[in-house]
């Protein structure tokens, strides 16, 4: 498998934030304008836990859901490589599995780290906790509190692995996109 480091003229993009800052909408957003973009993979791998009788896996299971989120992130990554798109989105990216395993509080094995190191992208954006857009719902369980201590956990661990965050202001979603592109190659 090709990594980051072997590929020179694609970006692939990762766009972080907290609970209801606005990635998933877009991200779709994106998707509607023609770009390739890769979902959020959270939801799934809750949704496919309640099938097996698990309410919650990120809480009880914590562990187990961030392996199964690791393991999906790195294949999202080799899709993205070998995508013929130029430019990639991803809604998360693998860092944010250490992040949320930091804000609960949670040792997890050096393999996570590693993941992270060897999985590299081209650009993250950071969209800021934003109060007059965040909504919970049945798979969101954060409060907006929460939402912003977990996006100050998602800079801190995305900044320890050397990334430089591009933070898109609180705008229009078409403003947010453009600023976005406006700062690709």
């Amino acid at each position: 498998m090709l990594l980051y480091k072997e590929i020179v003229a694609k970006e692939i993009v990762v766009i972080i934030g907290g609970p209801g800052s606005g990635k998933t909408t877009l991200i779709k957003h994106l998707e509607q304008k023609g770009y390739t973009c890769y979902p959020e993979i959270s939801r799934e791998v809750t949704l496919e836990a309640r099938k097996q009788g698990i309410e919650q896996l990120f809480l009880e299971k914590p562990l187990l859901f961030s392996e199964l989120l690791l393991e999906g992130r790195k294949k999202q990554y080799a899709a993205a490589v070998n995508d013929t798109s130029n430019i990639v989105f991803i809604d998360r990216g693998l860092p944010d599995v250490l992040a949320y395993m930091h804000y609960i509080g949670d040792a997890y094995p050096s393999f996570f780290d590693d993941a992270c190191k060897e999985y590299r992208y081209t650009k993250i954006f950071f969209l800021p906790s934003w109060r007059e857009i965040y909504v919970a719902d049945d798979a969101r369980y954060e409060s907006y509190e929460q939402a912003e201590l977990i996006a100050a956990h998602l800079q801190e661990t995305y900044k320890n692995f050397g990334y430089k965050l591009i933070e898109v202001p609180k705008d229009t979603l078409d403003n947010r996109i453009l600023y976005i592109l406006g700062h690709l190659s």
